[in-house]
């Protein structure tokens, strides 16, 4: 996982998800901890991102505020939501770690954007408090690489990892003659299935796939990259390390995303650039029988538990869900991508020791199971993973954690956020018919060797 979770060692994940490893739950009081003063009681701010109207992670911090405030008396915690889409919410968490004045005490990172804050000089490292915390040796090796730095330092624990895949409508499928236990075997059964429905069907959306800068890393996580992946080509080359450019995967890539806009099949553009999007697919457009089809991640089932943004009791009869396959049916025959989330200190935090602590709190056993099942995660703790309330939790549950042992990771680098914009500049440009694929493609690659210089690209792309 480090330096971009390579692929080599994921497997691991699966193994580790199935152990069964006893843990304690972790102490909440405020103890004296390495990189700081620990006098006194202190006042701590936590931020996190706020989009749409769930409330599983607020809800989730006012639970670990109360405990950690009974078990420290005189201290107080601010939750600071910040109300943004994904993109500006990075924009925005980065301006305020920028001054003393302003830095929260715990920020929520993604993992993706670690290298390039700690390049930065947003982020503390942690390794004086996690060598003294025995709930570390919980957590999956795969899952501390995810918060590591490319000094090998840590600088976040994380709180849970996800999956993607195809989401489908067994009741829409019905109607347009598709079988409930789809199992497409390459992008042309999947292509197949949505015009299908497109036919019989009327009024229904027959498949989303993430696309444009609006709706930012999900556009090139969930969009472009969940069909990359699938071919025989990659962003990166961990052996030369060197970013890949001029690769036909890429250009077959923004070759779907052209058909399924230009044929019809894909949301209209003016919605795939809404910033509300994500929300919308999540919160109304499955629940309510307006798409049949949608590329997306693991957690979005909290939006239909009781605590989601829309209860829907009936989620798990109506939806199934199947694999991505890879283009021709080739490798591994089905893809999935992988990301995460940490809770991370900025170095400019006034409180690091209180914020560790707090850290601590929401970090119990107690408390990472509860959000794991809350909030739609795959586990990273091995005592999570093994708990018999989470592993029932949903019936999903079982299907996106076996495809942790076919997933990808992001080359989590510096460069990656300024990559991972050129990608979505280029589908962008393909959906709304600005650029063809080869003239997207060519442009990308242009930008890529702006961003690393040319002796850091190579055209070889590094065997899956």
């Amino acid at each position: 996982m480090k330096n971009g979770f390579k692929t080599a060692g994921v497997l691991a994940v699966g193994a580790l998800l199935l152990g069964v490893s006893a843990c304690s739950q972790g102490s909440t009081t405020k103890t004296p901890e390495a990189g700081g003063s620990s006098s006194g009681p202190a006042n701590i701010k936590i931020a996190y991102q706020q989009w749409g109207p769930g409330t599983v992670m607020k809800n989730f911090l006012t639970g670990a505020k109360a405990e950690y405030e009974a078990a420290n008396p005189g201290s107080k915690v601010e939750i600071v939501p910040i109300v943004a889409s994904e993109n500006d919410y990075y924009t925005k968490l980065q301006l305020m770690m920028r001054s003393a004045n302003t830095a929260p005490d715990i920020v929520y990172e993604d993992t993706f954007l670690i290298n390039s804050d700690i390049t930065a000089g947003y982020l503390k490292p942690l390794d004086d408090y996690i060598k003294d915390w025995s709930d570390w040796g919980q957590f999956q090796d795969t899952a501390k690489g995810a918060a590591k730095g490319q000094d090998g330092k840590t600088y976040g624990v994380p709180d849970g990892t996800d999956t993607r895949a195809l989401w489908y409508n067994k009741e829409i499928f019905a109607k347009a003659g598709l079988p409930a236990d789809w199992q497409p075997k390459n992008w042309d059964e999947v292509l197949t299935a949505a015009r299908a429905i497109k036919q019989k069907v009327p009024g229904v959306i027959p498949l989303n796939v993430y696309s444009g800068k609006p709706m930012g890393e999900a556009s090139a996580m969930q969009g472009l990259e969940m069909l990359l992946y699938g071919t025989k080509d990659t962003l990166y080359n961990f052996d030369q390390q060197k970013w890949v450019v001029g690769s036909q995967g890429f250009k077959d890539s923004l070759n779907f995303v052209k058909t399924i806009f230009d044929e019809g099949i894909a949301p209209q553009p003016k919605q795939s650039l809404d910033p509300n999007w994500g929300n919308k697919v999540g919160s109304d457009l499955l629940p309510n029988g307006k798409l049949a089809i949608a590329l997306d991640g693991s957690w979005l089932y909290n939006n239909w538990q009781k605590t989601g943004a829309k209860p829907w009791p009936q989620w798990s009869e109506v939806l199934g869900q199947t694999a991505m396959p890879t283009q021709d049916g080739g490798g591994k025959g089905k893809v999935s991508l992988s990301g995460g989330w940490t809770w991370a200190i900025p170095a400019k935090s006034k409180s690091p020791d209180a914020a560790w602590n707090f850290i601590k709190t929401l970090q119990t056993q107690k408390n990472a199971t509860k959000y794991a099942t809350d909030g739609a995660q795959i586990a990273v703790r091995k005592d999570v993973a093994a708990d018999e309330g989470y592993k029932t939790s949903a019936k999903s549950t079982q299907f996106f954690t076996d495809l942790v042992a076919v997933t990808v990771y992001r080359p989590a680098l510096p460069e990656y956020p300024k990559v991972s914009n050129e990608i979505i500049t280029a589908m962008e440009a393909v959906m709304t018919k600005q650029s063809s694929p080869d003239e997207a493609a060519k442009n990308y690659d242009e930008a890529v060797e702006s961003i690393v210089s040319k002796d850091k690209t190579t055209t070889q792309s590094q065997g899956q």
